[in-house]
């Protein structure tokens, strides 16, 4: 393995065979200049077009952990490895101009990010933050399905904070998976109803798209609501 000092990630789970990181996503410039020079020209141009601070350090940053992250596991160098993007945005992986055989998922909120590998492709991630200063119940109205919306209404206070955000997570990541980016409005379909009341892990089927079975994760905490989403591997076959 490469070896890499003082990384900003780390090891945070293992789920299911994909294994997630943690990148501390606190500013520190150093570390800003250093995940900058990992990256290829392309992702130098991205970074450039991003408007804001913030957004230019998330970016930076989780894409340098990825881009190690990835090399050391698929045995490449670094100028070996490239992105490609599917239809709505999201990525994948080359090595010499081929599709590696590896699936991965990024997302981040706040000071935290979080990166998701694993060997197959159709798998998301999503990382939120609590922020309780927010019209949950107008915008829970626009992206939750009725029964959502009841357990939303019937909350109150931090239960409610959490709630929301623990829904958000558990949708986006499914959102995510399916690689279906904003043409999929999350009030089109529900978390499953044993997860609704409390499970931790659940299967689920896309109403548009009920052949496909994914699992489902709630991997939240006390530090932010988080969600894990695959396709199963039976249901991948021949695809």
């Amino acid at each position: 393995m490469t070896q890499f000092t003082n990384p900003w990630w780390s090891p945070w789970r293992e789920v299911d065979g994909a294994t997630i990181l943690q990148v501390d996503l606190t500013p520190d410039r150093e570390r800003e200049t250093r995940a900058l020079s990992l990256l290829d020209d392309e992702e130098r141009t991205r970074w450039r077009h991003f408007l804001s601070e913030r957004a230019r350090r998330e970016f930076a940053l989780c894409r340098a952990a990825l881009r190690v992250t990835l090399c050391d596991r698929l045995g490449c160098e670094r100028r070996a490895l490239a992105f490609g993007y599917g239809e709505h945005g999201k990525p994948f992986a080359r090595i010499d101009g081929a599709c590696a055989k590896v699936g991965f998922n990024v997302s981040h909120s706040g000071r935290h990010g979080l990166i998701a590998i694993a060997a197959h492709d159709c798998l998301g991630v999503d990382v939120e933050e609590r922020v309780a200063q927010r019209d949950l119940e107008g915008i829970g109205s626009l992206v939750y399905g009725p029964a959502e919306r009841r357990l939303l209404a019937a909350a109150a206070g931090w239960e409610k904070v959490y709630l929301f955000y623990r829904l958000w997570s558990l949708k986006e990541a499914l959102i995510k998976a399916i690689g279906a980016g904003f043409s999929l409005g999350p009030s089109r379909f529900e978390i499953p109803t044993p997860m609704l009341h409390g499970d931790r892990s659940g299967e689920f089927r896309f109403p548009h798209a009920p052949a496909n079975t994914w699992r489902l994760h709630d991997l939240g905490e006390p530090r932010f609501a988080t969600a894990l989403a695959y396709r199963l591997p039976s249901q991948s076959s021949g695809s």
